[in-house]
């Protein structure tokens, strides 16, 4: 964050030097900065259609067994 700009003297320079450090306030522009591109949203999924149970299922108790 922004704020702690003061601790960057507390890094070595090799350290520092290695890096592109840029203090931002808001988390929307770390997401400008980071990011190759802006985000979209997804489209909105198509409706499921629900399934009918299988007549077997309804007949049963829904426990199978092995011997």
């Amino acid at each position: 964050p922004e704020e702690n700009t003061k601790d960057l003297a507390e890094i070595p320079e090799n350290v520092k030097n290695r890096l592109e450090i840029i203090p931002v306030k808001w988390i929307d522009k770390v997401l400008d900065i980071a990011l190759a591109g802006k985000p979209e949203p997804l489209p909105e999924p198509a409706q499921a259609v629900p399934v009918p149970e299988k007549e077997e299922a309804k007949a049963g108790t829904g426990v199978a067994t092995h011997h």
